[in-house]
């Protein structure tokens, strides 16, 4: 439920408009009762916009009193009378689209200050920003925030309280880099978001180990982050060793994410929580890898690839596949392995049992 401390109560909208904006079929109801607001199947009250994509929460959908519901084909005749349907495929997606006009202060961080920070393009007297920077017309930095030599910021970016920019980096427009960030070594494209605490282009982990000890190896390389992509909070991106780790266009990557030198990254990734990818390792567009997986260096994920969630990647993934365990296998194999071993050990217990 959205709290008006945080996000402006927005004002009503119809029906009709929210099925403008999704594409929706508005299925019976009035087109122009007022929608006020999102909540909660169980929550809902008149006024309230609600969705159902997942068939635990039917028995929710039955008792709802809200106005509209964006619904599924095979959720429709659950829908209560009084409760307007709007039918759509993607019920989620719709509701987001439908967020995404009624709460804009959603779609972006807006800095430790708030929506009305220091004012519009404007400097915070606690920042510092070198005489040699660049910074097109309505870029926001906020106290506390340093922006090195040679940096040069697009348009309308937010630069948020105690960030640090390091000399040369390159930042593009429209792009919100949260408070405590540090970007070394990097450029960065259009519409990027960096949530608090994210380490852009510190060194990568590179040592040639020996009994003498062990020599440290210069990274010389680059962060390359391209347009549209977000990045969680206290994540970590290494600079490439002598090439360049990228992470590609469209991609989301969650919190506390290790990424090592010289990956790459492809377009419209999406890597949740507390994953590793170790340094060399290559993912093709539309990789998904689920939460606390690691990846081994030099190894490369094909194109649209899936990992199930506390996966090890130890050897190259083809395109399309579908990978699970430790180490990763497809799934129908993993899958007939886990319930083998259940049977095994179930046999066991029953031995165990008699004598």
């Amino acid at each position: 439920m959205s709290d008006p401390i945080f996000f402006a109560a927005p004002g009503p909208v119809s029906v009709r408009q929210i099925a403008e904006w999704t594409g929706a079929e508005i299925v019976r109801g009035d087109p122009e009762a007022e929608v006020t607001g999102v909540a909660p199947l169980d929550e809902a009250s008149a006024g309230a916009l609600v969705f159902i994509d997942n068939p635990k929460y039917a028995a929710l959908l039955e008792q709802t009193e809200a106005t509209a519901c964006l619904v599924a084909k095979r959720f429709l005749a659950r829908v209560p009378e009084g409760v307007t349907p709007l039918l759509t495929q993607e019920p989620y997606r719709a509701l987001a689209l439908v967020m995404g006009h009624m709460y804009p202060g959603a779609m972006r961080p807006e800095g430790a200050l708030g929506a009305g920070g220091s004012g519009h393009g404007a400097i915070a007297a606690g920042a510092h920003v070198d005489p040699t920077a660049k910074l097109e017309p309505g870029v926001t930095v906020e106290p506390g925030a340093v922006i090195g030599p040679d940096v040069e910021i697009g348009a309308e970016t937010l630069v948020g309280a105690n960030a640090v920019i390091s000399a040369g980096c390159r930042i593009g427009r429209n792009c919100s880099i949260g408070p405590n960030v540090t970007v070394q070594h990097t450029l960065i494209g259009d519409r990027v978001i960096l949530h608090p605490g994210v380490r852009l282009g510190q060194d990568g982990f590179g040592f040639a180990m020996g009994l003498q000890g062990h020599q440290k190896v210069p990274q010389i390389g680059r962060v390359v982050i391209q347009n549209d992509v977000e990045i969680g909070g206290n994540t970590t991106v290494d600079r490439g060793a002598n090439r360049d780790t990228i992470i590609g266009e469209g991609t989301k990557i969650d919190n506390q994410v290790q990424i090592g030198h010289n990956v790459v990254v492809g377009r419209h990734c999406v890597i949740v929580s507390q994953v590793g990818i170790s340094g060399s390792a290559t993912l093709g567009d539309y990789v998904a890898i689920g939460g606390q997986s690691g990846v081994n260096g030099h190894v490369s994920i094909g194109m649209g690839a899936q990992i199930a969630a506390v996966s090890v990647v130890r050897d190259d993934i083809p395109a399309g596949g579908r990978y699970g365990g430790v180490p990763a296998k497809p799934v129908k194999e993993w899958f007939r392995e886990m319930a083998a071993l259940k049977r095994l050990a179930q046999k066991g217990n029953t031995k165990s049992d008699a004598d």
